[in-house]
């Protein structure tokens, strides 16, 4: 687990090994990775196909300005050049850096920089080549007198379009329930006292916009169809007074991630683009301890003595 330093700084390496489950013992990516400098190192389980990552999704959460995410090489940390700009791109977003033992990527240095932004002219060129052989292809298929797509569909028979819809939700269903440890603490922990769309905007900070407000509605009511999770995370959400929705939002950040800072928070209420109860853009810790003192008092945070409050958001 990564280690708390002294002091807040620039500077530290946070190594990311991926191991595979497979693997045996200890991994050599690790050894690597501390003989680079890494003050701590995050050992994520999983294969290369594997779409959850819960360890690096945290990494990326908590990352702190000046600090490197560092791997031993790049497929360890990308699924493909897309995911691997997205992730450098958040890192970027957050003050931080990336940086690739075995691969000539460093974007705290001008050489590194360049090689990324050739990945990306990369990555974009395969698009283009991939959508011009598809009109290509279709192209070709038109003029042989061929109808391109399943041949059962283009005829409306209806087997054929029951197959396809039972194929698609099966999958659906299997993609949802392979990444519920990542969401589902942080819905179990907002509905219904909150808005769809307030826990969309927490399960989407850091997440480069996943959900959506309908997708997230309807996963939970398949899930509650299907009688894996409880009827009661349907229920309309309590019309907020005041300033309310801020305390009961807060209070939802705080029970989906209980060691985030009171800066950590307001840092993330700035993202959301979440104004303060004076219409303010920028948030303060102070503004943090307020609205989680109250949330405490209304019993919107459990295990939260009232009076010790103060203590516990410092």
């Amino acid at each position: 687990m990564r280690k708390k330093p002294a002091k807040p700084g620039f500077g530290r390496k946070i190594g990311y090994a991926r191991v595979s489950t497979e693997d045996q013992g200890t991994d050599p990516q690790s050894d690597e990775l501390h003989a680079a400098g890494c003050d701590a190192v995050m050992n994520e389980y999983a294969s290369g196909a594997d779409r959850s990552r819960p360890v690096l999704t945290k990494l990326l959460n908590d990352i702190q300005p000046g600090e490197t995410l560092v791997v031993v090489r790049l497929d360890r940390l990308a699924r493909s050049v897309s995911h691997l700009l997205a992730v450098i791109e958040q890192l970027e977003d957050q003050g931080a850096h990336f940086r690739s033992l075995r691969d000539p990527i460093d974007t705290s240095t001008p050489q590194g920089m360049f090689s990324l932004q050739v990945l990306g002219a990369v990555a974009q060129l395969e698009r283009a080549l991939i959508a011009e052989r598809t009109k290509a292809g279709l192209f070709a298929a038109h003029a042989r007198g061929r109808v391109g797509g399943n041949p059962g569909l283009v005829s409306r028979d209806q087997e054929t379009i029951r197959a396809l819809r039972a194929a698609r939700d099966a999958n659906h269903l299997s993609e949802v329930l392979s990444g519920m440890d990542i969401w589902l603490p942080t819905v179990r922990q907002m509905r219904p006292k909150h808005t769809w769309g307030d826990i969309v905007c927490v399960l989407n900070y850091g997440q480069n916009g996943t959900w959506t407000v309908e997708r997230l509605r309807r996963t939970v009511k398949r899930l509650v169809t299907e009688g894996i999770l409880e009827a009661n995370l349907l229920g309309r959400a309590e019309r907020p007074v005041g300033d309310e929705r801020l305390v009961r939002l807060v209070a939802g950040i705080k029970a989906a991630a209980p060691d985030r800072t009171l800066q950590q928070i307001a840092k993330q209420l700035e993202a959301m683009r979440e104004r303060t109860p004076r219409g303010g853009t920028r948030w303060h810790p102070s503004s943090i301890r307020h609205l989680l003192d109250r949330a405490a008092k209304l019993g919107l945070i459990e295990n939260a003595p009232v009076k010790a409050a103060r203590e516990v958001w410092k």
